[in-house]
């Protein structure tokens, strides 16, 4: 397969790129670099091609003015002359942008064969992209990196530029085959506000971050960089990479800064904001914001405990984070909204705790690592307290380097890139997953909750895949806690057979599949008009302590999620709604997860309108699980099944005569589970006297 990806902004080259060295050189760059490295590494791969404009602009870079750039073998820069030879800032951009397109359509067409897929990243590249498609018939994928309906509302008066590129954006998601999110809150808040967005075509996909060894010498190279600015360069440094933006916030983590006397006291703070070398031809938000850091460094009189290098190149940024890292420093990102934060998770795989935005990506990412604290990006106490935080606790700030160096392990552009082509393939048509299955063949209904109950043996999804291949008459149906966006990436991560229909967020929200794609349930739940009553819910359990909701993504229409740090928490929150009055569901699960339903919710009550709607009989379902929100599922099947490695929690239920309890773990367990039902009998319950037990 042949994949182009197009960006418009920046200085995009091969390495060592100047990140910084304008406005739009940012972490997007990082971002098609890895990607297509990873792709053009695969044996899959006939071609990885990065598309971008040509300019002749010597001082950031000779290379820019070369039509075609070899990065790897498979993987090549192309440059198209769109006739402005000027370096185009994305303000200016758009006017270039017919004659970029036109000329790109030209080349494509002298080609002998076309590529296959584009991958179009911002919005402006979408628009390029959604003009080839309809010359020449290639679909595209867009990633938009940062959206910005969220800026209106930081916004107090109507901005025509901003409402000009939410439209664009709008236009990108309705065009596009496909939409890639980075973080959670990119794919289930944010694109979900445009008018356009399906969740069907929103995909999140995690991008890698380069892994690195401690190296002493790119420490002193580092140090050297940074060294001329501090009277005592042996303190934890502070650190912070970003573009010098108003959006990063910069400015406002230097007065946090300065205003606490012990963090000035204890640490050192170096920040990397761009390539200051060519500041003389900065563009306008550049130089303001280099303006505004020297100004609040001197109105507080940093000098000394404040490092601001004018250039750097990447040996020093990789050196930069492990000094850090070993001077028990803290990385700090405090952007008024960040869409994900690559530097997060590079902090992470240094061992470099963080302290973050609480606003866009960095809420789930520092959610998973757990390697560090969130603050509210506008209040400069919180900010300086996080760090002093980290910095003082010693037993704390080992445990989220630790954390953040172990669960980051797991981002890698091979794993990116394996996502990406499951989803090119699944778009292509190439290696379709087979049709979920429903109508009149259909005869029985297998509905299983996903993660530890189906993930976590290759193997044992390879007999499930096998085992309904070989069943024409199951209809198989996912059901799980997770939002309908995880559980569509867990499914795609382990390539698990097409379902009939999804059950997710705790069996509060129910989709179909069809031929045009996800059709969520309107009728689902029937009596959630009735006595569901969110608001009160949360106001009566608001105060319950070791009780907090779970991030706002979590928050769906039919449900409510807190974590708990103890059983009896769970008894508070039920005595608390009995006591109002309310009629709700509270269901708990692995001993940390607590989600409150309408009554008529939950994977029971889904799972029973889901047989109804394919007029599948009580005894002709089935159903597997592994923790607390399966319980209802599993009391109310007749021929259900509990996997080996199920969660403590619901241990008690293997003495259920309608519960088979399999010898084998996850999906190997499930098939196990399926065989000895279908074996005694569909409609009657096995013997408990000869069941199995682990």
């Amino acid at each position: 397969m042949h994949i182009v990806s197009i960006a418009l902004g920046g200085c995009l080259r091969g390495e060592p790129v100047s990140y910084g060295i304008t406005e739009d050189t940012g972490g997007h760059i990082a971002y098609i670099l890895g990607e297509m490295r990873a792709l053009a590494a695969r044996s899959d791969i006939s071609r990885a091609e990065i598309v971008t404009r040509r300019f002749d602009e010597p001082h950031l870079g000779a290379v820019h003015d070369v039509p075609s750039e070899t990065i790897a073998p498979k993987l090549t820069i192309t440059r198209i002359d769109s006739g402005n030879p000027r370096y185009l800032a994305k303000e200016e951009l758009a006017a270039d942008r017919a004659a970029f397109a036109a000329a790109l359509i030209a080349e494509l067409r002298e080609r002998p064969s076309l590529p296959d897929l584009i991958h179009a990243h911002f919005a402006d590249a979408a628009d390029v992209a959604a003009r080839i498609e309809r010359a020449l018939g290639i679909p595209y994928i867009y990633t938009a990196h940062s959206l910005a309906l969220d800026k209106r509302a930081a916004i107090p008066a109507d901005c025509p530029v901003l409402e000009a590129r939410i439209g664009e954006e709008d236009r990108a998601i309705a065009g596009a085959a496909a939409i890639i999110g980075s973080s959670r809150d990119e794919c289930e808040r944010q694109l979900l506000g445009y008018p356009s967005a399906r969740v069907d075509r929103i995909h999140r996909i995690v991008p890698g971050v380069s892994k690195a060894d401690r190296d002493d010498a790119l420490i002193e190279h580092a140090r050297t960089l940074v060294a001329p600015f501090l009277r005592d360069p042996e303190k934890p440094v502070v650190l912070a990479i970003a573009r010098p933006v108003h959006k990063k916030n910069l400015c406002r983590l230097v007065e946090a800064f300065g205003e606490n006397a012990a963090l000035r006291q204890r640490a050192n703070l170096v920040i990397l904001a761009g390539q200051r070398a060519a500041s003389d031809r900065g563009e306008g938000e550049q130089v303001a914001v280099i303006s505004g850091l020297l100004a609040v460094i001197d109105r507080h009189d940093l000098y000394g405990t404040v490092a601001y290098p004018k250039a750097h190149d990447c040996g020093h940024v990789a050196g930069l984070y492990q000094l850090a890292a070993k001077t028990g420093g803290v990385f700090v990102n405090p952007a008024l909204i960040e869409p994900y934060g690559l530097t997060i998770v590079e902090a992470a795989a240094n061992g470099l705790p963080v302290v973050a935005t609480k606003v866009g990506g960095p809420l789930d990412t520092v959610g998973e690592l757990e390697h560090g604290t969130l603050i509210d990006p506008c209040n400069t106490e919180e900010i300086a307290g996080a760090i002093n935080d980290l910095i003082e606790d010693g037993a704390k700030w080992r445990r989220c380097a630790e954390n953040g160096k172990r669960r980051s392990a797991a981002y890698s552009w091979a794993g990116y890139a394996d996502q990406f082509m499951r989803l090119a393939r699944r778009l292509r048509s190439v290696d379709a997953p087979c049709s979920a299955r429903t109508g009149p063949a259909v005869t029985s209904l297998f509905v299983s909750d996903l993660d530890n109950t189906l993930t976590g043996c290759r193997d044992g999804v390879e007999r499930l895949h096998r085992f309904l291949g070989e069943r024409r008459d199951f209809a198989f149906v996912i059901a799980t806690g997770r939002s309908i966006v995880e559980a569509r990436r867990v499914h795609r991560e382990w390539d698990l057979p097409e379902p009939a229909a999804w059950i997710t967020s705790t069996g509060s929200e129910i989709y179909w599949t069809t031929s045009d794609g996800l059709w969520r349930d309107p009728s689902y739940p029937a009596s959630a008009a009735e006595d569901w009553e969110p608001q009160r819910i949360e106001t009566a359990i608001g105060l319950i302590a070791g009780i907090t909701p779970q991030p706002e993504y979590e928050q769906r229409d039919f449900k409510r999620s807190y974590f708990y740090d103890r059983t009896d928490r769970v008894d508070a929150v039920r005595a608390a709604i009995g006591r109002e009055g309310m009629a709700a569901r509270v269901v708990a699960s692995h001993c940390r997860f607590l989600d409150i339903l309408p009554t008529g919710a939950g994977k029971a009550s889904a799972m029973r309108h889901v047989a109804a709607g394919l007029r599948i009989p009580d005894g002709k379902v089935f159903a597997a699980g592994d923790s607390g929100n399966d319980e209802d599922m599993l009391n109310a099947c007749d021929n259900a099944i509990m996997v080996s490695n199920h969660s403590p929690e619901i241990a008690a239920l293997s003495f259920r005569p309608n519960i088979y309890l399999a010898q084998a773990c996850h999906a190997g367990g499930v098939v196990e589970g399926l065989t000895m039902h279908i074996e005694k009998g569909a409609s009657r319950a096995p013997d408990t006297q000869t069941r199995k037990r682990a």
